[in-house]
């Protein structure tokens, strides 16, 4: 019988071994990549069963390479796994379509099972979690309004910035013009309200598409 096939994405290369250590007796762990374009790249090439992606990794965070995956129409189910505790995260990782959201500092049976969970149908989210987004439902979030205001593209050309690329380096890597990268910026920057590149580096940390 065939097992269940996981491709892991995390910048942290003795974290990921880990976790395929984890994993390996139950599930065939197809490779581990470390930033969020490889990732998508993988996905599109191994079409695994289940991804597990943190959600700060170098070039593209992993939310939005999990979106990106997910509206390619991959069959993949894709489960956040990331030190990141606010609820902010996991209601942008659900609103994508990630099928799961589980805390790095959770016991080992809780990844098992939140990978048992979503390749039955279900979601799964971190026990630590549920107060979190129960008081998330009660109020609002700056930094999710701050995330819903900019695109996709916006956030990646952030992060490039953030990451201390320079405008064409951003443009090389994102195959677009070097006057676009430019207006990409500008336009952040207006919309963050953000006047310098210490201040887009501070709005990328509290978005989580850097860490500090």
């Amino acid at each position: 019988m065939l097992r269940p096939r996981i491709l892991i994405g995390d910048d942290h290369r003795l974290v990921a071994e880990g976790i395929a250590k984890l994993l390996q007796d139950d599930y065939e762990i197809v490779d581990i990549v470390e930033d969020g374009w490889g990732l998508v790249s993988a996905a599109d090439r191994l079409k695994p069963d289940v991804i597990l992606a943190d959600i700060t990794m170098p070039l593209l965070n992993g939310l939005d390479a999990c979106e990106k995956i997910l509206k390619s129409g991959s069959s993949s189910k894709a489960i956040i796994l990331t030190m990141h505790h606010d609820a902010i995260y996991a209601v942008r990782a659900f609103k994508i379509g990630v099928s799961g959201f589980v805390l790095k500092n959770s016991a080992s049976l809780e990844l098992l099972s939140a990978v048992k969970a979503v390749l039955n149908g279900q979601t799964y989210v971190s026990a630590q979690m549920s107060e979190q987004l129960a008081a998330y439902a009660q109020g609002s979030s700056k930094e999710l309004d701050d995330s819903r205001s900019l695109t996709p593209r916006q956030r990646e050309v952030l992060q490039l910035f953030a990451e201390g690329h320079s405008v064409r380096e951003v443009a090389e890597i994102l195959h677009i013009s070097v006057r676009t990268a430019e207006n990409h910026k500008a336009h952040i920057m207006s919309i963050l309200g953000a006047s310098s590149i210490a201040e887009l580096i501070r709005c990328a940390l509290r978005l989580g598409l850097i860490s500090n």
